[in-house]
């Protein structure tokens, strides 16, 4: 488990390229102490690269491919072009006056996932939110922020629901208790207004919705939200992000988020099947 307070808000990419520098220090048979003499820097500084807990010195990442035997040029030059892109903060970086750290790196990892799971409790997710519901939800949470940091964090949610709608958008598939459903956020035409949005978002073909109904009665999930995470990039691992009230964390262990999946799974089964959603929701909305 990786506590992300502590430490900055990597892009993926950097992640990425953390890794590959370590695949190739391991398959060079050398030791982060053997790195570290190389760089004439500490063996920590070696580990805080592939961890991509810094950012990645150009050449410093330079002399390392050389080291652990990568000489062509082409191919040193492929990967220093990877490292001055990585090292670009996300678009996101310009609202970070409103973003928590802990949260930058969950919109990166949101950004180059092809498959994003949840599970919700509380709150419609915010990629399917509605303006009106993010604002009212966002004052709840942040109820002595000034309107303009507000309207500043609705617009970083909107920016990020293009994701949806983009070539080659992820496959969202959502579980959502139906307290979320039932809970007034800003009143009886916003929650109808949100409502009548979800009901629009499962016509997407990569959008899937399941409610989870009162009647199922307890499930594997109570105790709380949480994500996972799917990428594309061999590199990349399942990721699963579950956040509290002052923080997050993040877990990339593969025995911490195969316990995560298997929650899901048998929540997916004992959710009403995605095929009813429309219908539930059309129920619920009529009634508020």
């Amino acid at each position: 488990m990786a506590d992300a307070r502590p430490t900055g808000a990597p892009t993926v990419l950097r992640v990425v390229l953390g890794k590959r520098l370590q695949d190739l220090r391991e398959k060079a048979g050398l030791s982060y102490e053997d790195a570290g003499r190389a760089l004439d820097v500490t063996h920590a500084t070696v580990r805080r690269m592939e961890k991509a807990e810094v950012g990645l010195k150009l050449p410093y990442v330079e002399k390392l491919l050389r080291v652990y035997g990568v000489a062509g040029p082409e191919e040193v030059e492929s990967f220093l072009s990877l490292a001055r892109e990585a090292n670009r903060p996300g678009w996101w970086h310009r609202f970070r006056d409103v973003l928590p750290e802990w949260f930058s790196a969950f919109v990166s990892l949101e950004g180059e996932a092809n498959l994003i799971r949840a599970y919700e409790p509380h709150y419609v997710p915010g990629l399917l939110q509605t303006e009106d519901y993010a604002r009212a939800v966002l004052r709840a949470g942040m109820p002595h922020a000034p309107a303009a940091d507000i309207d500043r964090a609705v617009t970083v949610r909107r920016q990020r629901q293009a994701l949806l709608t983009q070539d080659g958008a992820p496959l969202l598939w959502v579980v959502m208790d139906e307290t979320v459903l039932r809970r007034p956020i800003g009143g009886p035409d916003i929650m109808r207004a949100q409502i009548a949005r979800l009901m629009e978002a499962t016509d997407l073909p990569n959008v899937r919705l399941q409610i989870m109904p009162f009647a199922a009665g307890p499930h594997p999930a109570m105790y709380g939200p949480f994500h996972i995470f799917r990428f594309p990039l061999a590199e990349l691992p399942d990721i699963a992000y579950a956040e509290n009230l002052v923080g997050a964390s993040y877990f990339d262990q593969r025995d911490d988020v195969s316990a995560f999946l298997e929650a899901l799974d048998r929540m997916c089964a004992q959710a009403a099947p995605a095929h009813t959603t429309k219908a539930v929701l059309g129920g619920i909305r009529k009634e508020i």
